[in-house]
């Protein structure tokens, strides 16, 4: 007598159509140590969504580059991070929101070889694909955003 094999279950059904927007918003306080939790923290994501090492790296120092400047130059005691990959896997967004209503302008001159600061937004327009700044929806101020190419 032979027993009847048990058929393998069917395979995961197909999913037709793009890739969801992959979406991570964290907030730290407005302190010169939160630079260093951002770097983490964007650093984690971006690895755990198989995000490409050069990428990775430059959204890191990005992301470094506008925590230091809001913790600097604004009066907000936190601030928002968001990283958004998009819906083609293509672009990778950077937002950095706080409380400070001051638009954000690309530097008006090169910071001088003796000084110590004044070269993050320098930076930041070297690195991003396109960056700026406008009102927030998301906390009382302002966004400062840049954009890079997820998969050069």
């Amino acid at each position: 007598m032979t027993l009847p094999t048990p058929s393998a279950p069917p395979p995961p059904p197909v999913l037709a159509g793009p890739v969801p927007r992959r979406e991570y918003w964290f907030g730290l306080p407005a302190l010169r140590t939160s630079a260093r939790s951002a770097r983490d923290i964007v650093r984690d994501r971006l690895r755990a969504w198989q995000v490409p090492g050069d990428t990775c790296c430059d959204a890191v120092l990005l992301v470094s580059e506008l925590t230091t400047n809001a913790v600097l130059h604004t009066d907000s005691g936190h601030f928002l991070c968001g990283l958004t990959l998009t819906d083609d896997e293509r672009r990778l967004r950077i937002e950095l929101h706080d409380d400070d209503r001051t638009p954000v302008n690309p530097p008006e001159q090169r910071a001088g070889p003796g000084e110590e600061g004044g070269r993050g937004l320098f930076l930041v327009a070297q690195l991003a694909d396109g960056w700026g700044s406008a009102r927030s929806t998301r906390a009382e101020g302002k966004v400062v955003w840049a954009e890079l190419a997820a998969y050069p």
